[in-house]
């Protein structure tokens, strides 16, 4: 905050300070404003006037027409508000914003979008209505400049010509409704895309990831429709299963990682979908050797094939060095404990040791024996490891029983720290 000192030099600088500023530092300014604010600039002087017309970023979003007495119709106001700044618009836009995904009624936007062609448009971000699915306009894909798209509630069906957006860096398509086979070339054809996000419930073919350039992959929808055919650079990536196993059939999770050798963050979500073709193997057929922080969020501890699946996948990062686990804590299938417990026995890592390992945190714990079993094994075979956290579920209030309880456990870290934190939540 301002100190009244400073409030009052303010107030005493000359009005033509304001007024005579360069053209380029009045951009700046206005650059950092807010829209509605940048354009109510206009009123400041005639050299003000028309400044907020130049602005390469527009945004337009619901603070244009909302107000504490909004009588009008939104999308009346809307229309009007949006047509008035794109015919006073001068000049180039690099970044357009178009959020209305809160609007009730359906405005026309294919007018707003066509301008877009006629720009130097390299940042695109369309959030449209969530009730109405809005086929996307033939003159977005005359857009070739684009760098960044960012598409939310629409129907993709793209020109007989059009195959590629060459220089794009970063795709998000969600809830959007677009074939495989479209999808799988656009990406293909993207050869500098480095960042992509895809969140699609509605999938009937395979989707190939065939990507080289790509680092940074977010996926939520029915995984055994995604292919990883040529990841060699991805470095991070989030998986979250949304379908059923009926849904998703068998996958073989062996195949998927094949090409992910440069990976090193993985969240990875199981859903109700059973991964593995056959039995789930004891370890991947081969060590991810860069994966370093591994998160597994709604983890079904009781049930004995999702812990089978998420060990397979600890034994094939030998360099983890970031363990996260969020307990999803449901009964257990009937006569499953017994297997679960097993499978958490020391005997079935006698040949492994998670050297690398140095924090782990268990979110929702609950005192069960397969999340005791777990930080169990994880104590005796993390001899470099430094903090265990762990955050119980809301109504679990045992704080000195557990650590009483965890400090009769093998240590194989003399310095190894436990944290047990009564708040139930993430870090």
């Amino acid at each position: 905050m301002m100190s009244p000192k400073g409030r009052k030099h303010c107030r005493s600088l000359p009005f033509d300070v304001l007024v005579n500023l360069p053209d380029n530092v009045i951009d700046v300014i206005l650059t950092h404003l807010p829209y509605k604010d940048a354009v109510r600039t206009s009123v400041l002087s005639k050299k003000w006037r028309y400044n907020w017309c130049r602005l390469i970023e527009l945004t337009l979003d619901e603070s244009l027409w909302e107000t504490q007495k909004d009588l009008l119709n939104p999308t009346a106001k809307f229309t009007k508000i949006i047509y008035h700044l794109l015919t006073l618009h001068e000049g180039p836009i690099t970044k357009f914003t178009l959020d209305i995904a809160n609007l009730r009624s359906s405005p026309d936007i294919y007018d707003f979008i066509y301008f877009l062609p006629r720009t130097d448009i390299q940042h695109l971000v369309l959030h449209l209505p969530w009730k109405k699915l809005y086929k996307l306009p033939s003159s977005l894909f005359r857009c070739w400049q684009l760098r960044h798209l960012n598409l939310h509630n629409c129907l993709i069906i793209p020109p007989l010509a059009f195959d590629r957006f060459d220089r794009l860096v970063s795709l998000e398509l969600c809830r959007v409704t677009v074939s495989s086979e479209f999808l799988g070339s656009l990406i293909a054809h993207c050869s500098l895309l480095e960042q992509l996000v895809l969140k699609i419930s509605e999938t009937s073919d395979i989707i190939e990831i065939n990507a080289p350039m790509l680092r940074s992959f977010d996926f939520m929808g029915n995984i055994s429709f995604i292919c990883l055919k040529n990841v060699p650079l991805l470095a991070k990536a989030s998986l979250i299963s949304k379908s059923s196993s009926t849904e998703a059939g068998n996958f073989d999770y062996a195949k998927f990682f094949e090409s992910c050798s440069a990976l090193e963050h993985l969240l990875l979500n199981f859903g109700y979908s059973e991964f593995f073709a056959d039995e789930v193997p004891t370890r991947l057929p081969i060590y991810l050797n860069r994966v370093k922080r591994f998160h597994l969020p709604e983890i079904m501890l009781k049930e004995s094939y999702k812990l089978s699946c998420a060990l397979c996948l600890l034994r094939s990062f030998p360099y983890l060095e970031y363990l996260k686990v969020e307990v999803l804590n449901v009964w257990p299938v009937y006569n499953e404990v017994d297997s679960i417990q097993e499978s958490l026995e020391f005997e079935n890592f006698s040949n492994v040791t998670f050297n690398h390992l140095r924090k782990v945190t268990l979110v929702s714990f609950g005192g069960t024996t397969p999340e005791m079993q777990l930080i169990k094994l994880l104590l005796a075979k993390s001899p470099v490891l430094v903090k265990m956290v762990i955050y119980p579920v809301f109504y679990l209030d045992t704080r000195s029983e557990t650590l009483a309880e965890l400090s009769k456990f093998r240590h194989a870290s003399p310095t190894a720290e436990i944290d047990y934190h009564m708040e139930a939540k993430t870090e």
